[in-house]
């Protein structure tokens, strides 16, 4: 069992995968190999193969949010199970986002071999990528969540009938995938044309499972959660100001179209301290481990969960970073205290816990 700290040069940094959110993914592998000046960068192409890149080649990358990494050698494995059978003793830095990284495939295999590894388990990346089972567990914690269900876009009459359903329903609703980030696929339906584009997108996508929410109008918050040495932190909340006709794709989110990120957001006492239990609540109930972010609306009635990250992006742009430098945590510190949270991963394995057990049974340190 790999349960020796992993030295500064004993780091596998994991990027790429075969998301929506590889572009996003190879941004946060820059900033974490700009702390991890020894870490080996692998970049898990999108047909599978893996890359052992040099790190000064995925510092150069230009324009990662736009422009796709193409090594130019041949894979060094063939797959990530190949490439994890070569891990030795280091610790593995997951710098994924998304399907295959996000969604516990990952962490299921470098669990089976007792790799050292930051983020969540399987079990609780599974839970949290999966907004249904979020939400389900997150209200069972006694947090607001929006009306929602579920459909297949299979059937094209029938999700029409529970699309319009819902939109006469709620008056405004947001489609969107069940298991997937970075807001693709997401869809306002307010009007009729915004309700055939949702109707199109569905039946474009059978195998996908969808989400239908309330809209719920309000200020788009979203707060992260690290586990710190003293006990679960919520970092400073920060808000997303959407220009007229505008929302938060990943247009808005990665090339600052359209959209105002203000960290940290301006809040009264009594809505800060709201958000920031919303978000360790979710944190702790679904039981992510290391660090998350949790997304969510506050109207008039206050915080509204929507979904958690638990492997959120750590770009120099992204919300962690941007709440981390207004708490006062560097970087640098917060990818050591994730190392050394990997450390301890199978630590006390009697004590681990499944997401959604009641909160006499959370440890701050247990996963699942």
């Amino acid at each position: 069992m790999n349960l020796t700290m992993a030295r500064a040069d004993d780091v596998v940094l994991i990027f790429g995968g075969p998301s929506s959110e590889r572009k996003v993914s190879v941004a946060s592998a820059q900033h974490v190999a700009s702390i991890l000046p020894k870490a080996r960068c692998w970049f898990w192409a999108p047909a599978g193969e893996v890359y052992e890149v040099k790190r000064e080649v995925l510092l150069k990358h230009e324009r990662a949010f736009e422009r796709e990494l193409s090594p130019t050698t041949a894979p060094t494995w063939t797959g990530m199970q190949a490439a994890l059978a070569d891990i030795g003793k280091s610790a593995v830095f997951l710098a994924l986002h998304g399907v295959g990284g996000e969604d516990g495939r990952i962490q299921a295999w470098l669990e089976a071999q007792e790799v050292l590894f930051t983020g969540s388990s399987a079990a609780a990346s599974r839970a949290a990528f999966d907004k249904t089972v979020a939400k389900r567990i997150v209200s069972k914690a006694g947090v607001r969540v929006a009306k929602a269900d579920v459909l297949s876009g299979r059937n094209t009459a029938h999700s029409e009938a529970a699309i319009r359903g819902m939109w006469e329903r709620y008056g405004r609703i947001v489609v969107k995938p069940v298991a997937d980030g970075s807001s693709h696929g997401l869809c306002v339906v307010d009007d009729e044309s915004s309700f055939r584009r949702a109707v199109d997108q569905v039946s474009a996508m059978p195998e996908q499972t969808w989400l239908l929410e309330e809209f719920i109008t309000g200020r788009e918050i979203t707060v992260g959660v690290i586990d710190a040495e003293q006990g679960l932190v919520a970092l400073p909340a920060s808000e997303v100001i959407l220009d007229r006709g505008r929302r938060f794709d990943y247009e808005g989110k990665y090339l600052g179209r359209g959209t105002k990120e203000v960290t940290p957001a301006d809040l009264d006492d009594r809505t800060r301290e709201a958000v920031c239990e919303v978000a360790k609540s979710a944190h702790a109930s679904i039981g992510c481990r290391g660090y998350s972010r949790i997304d969510m609306i506050v109207d008039a009635r206050g915080p509204v969960f929507l979904e958690i990250n638990n492997l959120p992006g750590l770009t120099k742009s992204s919300f962690i970073p941007q709440q981390l430098a207004a708490a006062g945590i560097p970087m640098a510190d917060f990818v050591t205290r994730q190392l050394e949270l990997a450390k301890h991963r199978y630590d006390e394995p009697a004590k681990r816990r499944k997401p959604g057990l009641s909160r006499a049974s959370r440890s701050r340190h247990a996963e699942d």
